[in-house]
């Protein structure tokens, strides 16, 4: 399956289960971490669960087979590791807090970016 087919996948099944204020963001040539990250807002956090929950279950149908979830044990936030494609879904307050769309719309160098990446992984983790 072609990154591109992913991506469409995820934002129809983010779609199709409410998500809102769905946005992509190219990553190539910014990061090594991915080709795309999707940022979507839950309304609550039994929502973000079902998003992150549905998302993985609906990618394997599809043969995305051995995609994670990460943030389990958070209430406003959750990613999803679909191999090319990260996706992060956050209760409304915590997305305006990180501001990923502004993070990374910017043209950045590759160190920056990983950076950047071990920034952010330290403040949703610690």
């Amino acid at each position: 399956m072609e990154i591109s087919d992913i991506k469409f996948n995820i934002e129809k099944i983010l779609d199709d289960n409410k998500a809102q204020n769905i946005t992509s963001i190219n990553l190539k040539n910014k990061s090594y971490i991915a080709d795309y990250m999707i940022v979507a807002s839950g309304t609550s956090s039994r929502h973000l669960q079902s998003l992150s929950e549905i998302l993985v279950t609906e990618l394997k149908k599809i043969g995305l087979n051995g995609c994670r979830i990460e943030g389990r044990d958070s209430s406003d936030w959750k990613l999803v590791d679909a191999h090319d494609v990260i996706v992060h879904i956050f209760h409304p307050e915590k997305r305006e807090f990180y501001d990923l769309e502004k993070m990374w719309s910017e043209e950045i160098p590759k160190e920056k970016a990983l950076i950047w990446k071990k920034l952010l992984f330290y403040q949703l983790y610690f």
